[in-house]
């Protein structure tokens, strides 16, 4: 099995089983030990690769454990210390990681819930653990640049040099990012006063900043919604030259449900497809676009959620985004043979990212399935 694809699959239990594990013994059962083997390759039973409750022989408090050692050449290299999934993940309750991390030769040290991981070194001071990770993944919302680097703790691929080499710039670019995407859903005082800077010519009063923050927020929401519309541009292999419409037009109608038929008898004047829902949209189509041409996914709008289909069919919804609430905004994704789907709660539209794996795995379900309606057709 492909890395990645190990990794997908880890994914696919942690959305499937995280509701019903309620233990830190049962998260490690569930979903850290099949990281270590299934994704990471380690035999996690054989002692010689891996040691579960690992005690150190001096240095730490008595009766202190770390959860896994993970050892290769007969030397420790990787510390785990795990905690139950759905809980945050602070150093202040994982102190025997940075203990231990002194008193050992490992390098590397991992704090996680089984569905985060916080991956750290010892960048800033030799031999003592850093207080910041230097990489974060989240098996719900990989960044599929952090796939290689995860790669490089694998048994396979085990490369320390490389990933010693890279953590400093792995660490501050996560850092970066995560500040930039806090930014773009609230923007603080400090960014609305950096671009007004730049547009304003009066001066930058608190009046001034809290009429230019929800500019700053829509306007930093409308470019990525242009990376998106690029990056759909490319799939289509269409020419920059030419201007080409935002989204692709579809008739307006009201959906009673996926499994009911529609009738399209125009467009209901009470219904009012927002320019979130079209950004919402170009965020689905470009995540399926991975897996189906771009024009076979459509939206079809009503007055209580904006439903996306596959083949502009209302027996393959896609997603259905619900962002007209004053104060809630959800999504409903539909896995394989959930014909009711499952709620999502979001902050911003951007937060739909975060759902891409199933959103192309929903889309595959249904490809595969018409793949083998038709083949049974053909053999008749």
């Amino acid at each position: 099995m492909e890395f990645a694809d190990a990794i997908n699959t880890l994914a696919g239990k942690v959305r499937d089983r995280k509701s019903e594990i309620l233990t830190e013994e049962a998260t490690k059962n569930a979903l850290i030990m099949p990281f270590i083997s299934s994704v990471l390759g380690y035999d996690v039973f054989d002692p010689s690769e891996v040691v579960p409750e690992f005690v150190a022989d001096v240095g730490v408090k008595k009766g202190e454990k770390i959860d896994y050692a993970i050892k290769k050449d007969g030397e420790v290299q990787i510390l785990i210390e795990c905690k139950k999934v759905g809980e945050a993940l602070s150093l202040q309750h994982a102190s025997q990681l940075f203990r231990y991390f002194a008193v050992t030769s490992a390098r590397i040290a991992i704090l996680t819930n089984g569905q985060v991981y916080q991956v750290y070194t010892d960048g800033d001071a030799p031999n003592r653990m850093d207080e910041k990770p230097f990489l974060v993944f989240d098996l719900l919302d990989v960044d599929r640049a952090l796939v290689a680097e995860v790669q490089k703790l694998s048994k396979e691929s085990f490369d320390l040099e490389s990933v010693i080499s890279a953590a400093e710039e792995l660490k501050y670019i996560g850092l970066v990012k995560r500040a930039l995407a806090n930014e773009i859903k609230e923007p603080t005082d400090d960014w609305i006063r950096y671009f007004v800077a730049r547009v304003y010519d009066g001066k930058a009063t608190q009046r001034v900043v809290d009429q230019f923050r929800g500019l700053v927020a829509k306007a930093a929401s409308q470019y990525i919604t242009d990376q998106v519309n690029d990056r759909l541009k490319s799939a289509l292999g269409e020419e920059s030259g030419g201007v080409q419409p935002a989204t692709t037009h579809v008739e307006v109608v009201d959906v009673i449900t996926h499994d009911e038929a529609v009738a399209l008898d125009g467009p209901d004047p009470d219904i009012v497809t927002t320019d979130e829902e079209l950004e919402g949209f170009n965020i689905v189509r470009a995540i399926a676009v991975a897996v189906v041409a771009p024009n076979r996914v459509v939206y079809r709008d009503s007055k209580s959620y904006c439903a996306i289909l596959l083949d502009d069919n209302n027996r393959k919804p896609i997603i259905r985004l619900h962002l007209n609430g004053k104060s809630v905004k959800f999504v409903t994704t539909f896995e394989a043979g959930n014909k009711v789907g499952t709620r999502h709660d979001i902050e911003t539209v951007v937060d739909i990212y975060k759902f891409a794996e199933v959103i192309r795995s929903t889309v595959r379900q249904y490809d595969r399935t018409a793949d083998g309606i038709l083949a049974g057709a053909s053999e008749e």
